[in-house]
């Protein structure tokens, strides 16, 4: 029916168990209210009467007792689903509960025991199989029971937690917000492109790195360790993407591996990973109807949208970028690896590759940068962009040789917090 005003408002009436689906385009004002009954979206419970904007959202209202959510605005797509996996998620969950309240009460007689570390659980799957939603439910639900589990991000292709390119880490203290994502800062390392693939090397060191970091948080609070960590990973599950699959998996010493959708990879991994991570327990969950299946243009439009959404604010929650303009001396942009390295068995006879794909390297600004996304390093000196984790994400606008000037633009006014740049293969066209 049509409201005041003329927008368009939809009243559905759900049963138990039953889920609203929504594809809400960007661009559209298209917001949900729960009027009666109770309802969550990925985990996180809607407020009876608060109207909340989804524009340019995939989501799935659920409710386990029954509810009346309204829709207002015209969503591209909408209609109610009887059959979802969410029983079976939640059972998941509650496995893991348990094994959080263990380490919590191991942690507490015994501070630092291993006995006191929470599950370390990591979803695997092919593109477009429900990992994102599966990493929010299972992230707001130990919410909801009082943990602060730590959410790891490696779809670089994407970008769930920052911009896409990166592999970075929060944690989840409060259910995430529908409009603002996770408020916590995060710890992000740039990798700078949107496959894994590109630079199989850099990635491998910069799972290490995260992995680190995150292990000696855990070890010096029990809190952190008995809440365990949540990783997503991306949706590149064969030949070499495979073999970063496992990387990760050992890296971070999971002991929980969820298999989305997929007979294959979860008999591969359960025989695979038998020898080196023989307490690690490898289940296979089924697919949501609500993941649908994205062309290769959607996927760069919402890789597109996350970089909008770093500088701009998502829809409902707008930011005041600032743009600026600085003496190129005042900067300095590097490139880590130097293209492809060729297997020693591809070279000539006693021949080796001089391309690293880990060598630093200094670029002169140039026109090629324009529209690039750029990291800005918390490194000391060159020698320790490797070493360090990135503060924020500029994005070049122009580059005047002539004068030695930079124009770019950052997510807030002031000096930049580090004068190193990290540059690779990430490029936006927003405005």
């Amino acid at each position: 029916m049509a409201a005041d005003g003329g927008s368009t408002s939809t009243t559905h009436t759900l049963s138990a168990n039953q889920e609203l689906r929504l594809e809400c385009p960007s661009g559209k004002a298209v917001s949900i209210k729960l009027e009666e009954g109770a309802a969550e979206v990925f985990g996180t419970e809607l407020q009876r009467g608060k109207s909340v904007p989804v524009s340019g959202q995939k989501l799935a209202v659920f409710t386990w007792q029954g509810c009346k959510v309204t829709v207002e605005g015209e969503p591209s797509v909408q209609y109610v689903a009887d059959e979802t996996p969410m029983a079976q998620y939640l059972n998941t969950h509650r496995t893991l509960a348990a094994r959080r309240d263990e380490a919590r009460r191991a942690g507490a007689s015994s501070p630092g025991s291993p006995a006191g570390r929470g599950p370390v659980v990591v979803v695997v799957g092919p593109t477009d199989s429900g990992k994102s939603t599966l990493c929010r439910l299972l992230c707001n639900w130990a919410v909801r029971d009082g943990y602060a589990p730590t959410f790891v991000d490696l779809d670089v292709g994407q970008g769930t937690i920052t911009v896409p390119g990166c592999l970075s880490a929060v944690p989840v203290e409060q259910p995430i917000d529908l409009v603002e994502g996770i408020n916590n800062i995060p710890i992000v390392f740039f990798y700078g492109h949107s496959s894994p693939g590109e630079n199989p090397t850099l990635f491998k060191l910069l799972v290490d790195k995260l992995a680190g970091v995150l292990a000696r948080r855990a070890a010096a609070d029990p809190s952190v360790a008995a809440a365990g960590c949540v990783i997503n990973t991306f949706g590149w599950v064969d030949g070499l993407g495979y073999e970063l699959q496992k990387y990760l998996i050992q890296a971070f010493q999971c002991d929980v591996v969820l298999a989305m959708e997929q007979d294959r990879l979860h008999a591969t991994l359960q025989q695979d990973l038998k020898a080196a991570m023989p307490r690690t327990s490898i289940l296979k969950l089924a697919k949501s109807g609500g993941a649908v299946k994205r062309e290769g243009e959607e996927r760069r439009g919402a890789r597109e949208a996350r970089v909008r959404d770093y500088f701009y604010g998502a829809p409902g929650a707008p930011l005041q970028p600032a743009t600026m303009t600085v003496k190129a001396t005042d900067l300095a942009v590097y490139r880590i690896g130097s293209g492809p390295r060729a297997p020693n068995t591809a070279l000539p006879i006693g021949a080796v590759s001089l391309a690293d794909p880990l060598r630093l390297q200094a670029l002169p600004p140039s026109l090629e940068m324009l529209q690039a996304v750029m990291a800005v390093s918390h490194a000391p000196t060159p020698d320790q962009i490797l070493n360090m984790n990135v503060a924020g994400f500029v994005l070049i606008k122009d580059v005047d040789t002539a004068r030695g000037t930079v124009t770019l633009v950052a997510p807030a006014a002031g000096q930049l917090p580090g004068r190193y740049l990290i540059t690779g293969t990430l490029r936006s066209s927003i405005d």
